[in-house]
């Protein structure tokens, strides 16, 4: 039984998405449907969360907008709307889960870069 799942989820899982991880700074490209009219979005932030694993994985991105306003939106990873991310910086995070961003604003929320070698990943 686990087998005939995991086969039908493996059929869903995609390939084609840039490996990140929390504190990383991305640009996700989501495909939203307003009455007829399918448009594409992005929307830029701070991975302060992954989660589960398969097709159920989500990972949440959080931005400042406007007048200081925190903005959270989670996406499932798998998701047939996600056009493309971005990986923009690598942020040199020791925590999974940066919920302690929520209570900084400013300068006080930016976090160190990572450097890497061109070309790979490391976590």
């Amino acid at each position: 039984m686990q087998d005939l799942i995991r086969s039908v989820q493996q059929e869903y899982m995609r390939s084609d998405l840039p490996p990140f991880s929390p504190g990383d700074t991305v640009r996700v490209h989501y495909r939203v449907v307003e009455g007829g009219n399918v448009r594409v979005q992005p929307f830029e932030g701070v991975v302060i969360r992954k989660r589960g694993g398969g097709t159920d994985a989500t990972f949440t991105v959080r931005r400042v907008a406007a007048h200081g306003v925190g903005v959270e939106r989670t996406f499932p990873l798998h998701s047939p709307l996600i056009e493309k991310i971005e990986v923009l910086r690598h942020g040199k995070v020791r925590r999974a889960r940066l919920y302690y961003l929520r209570e900084r604003a400013g300068k006080a929320a930016r976090l160190k870069e990572r450097r890497r070698p061109e070309g790979s990943y490391l976590r």
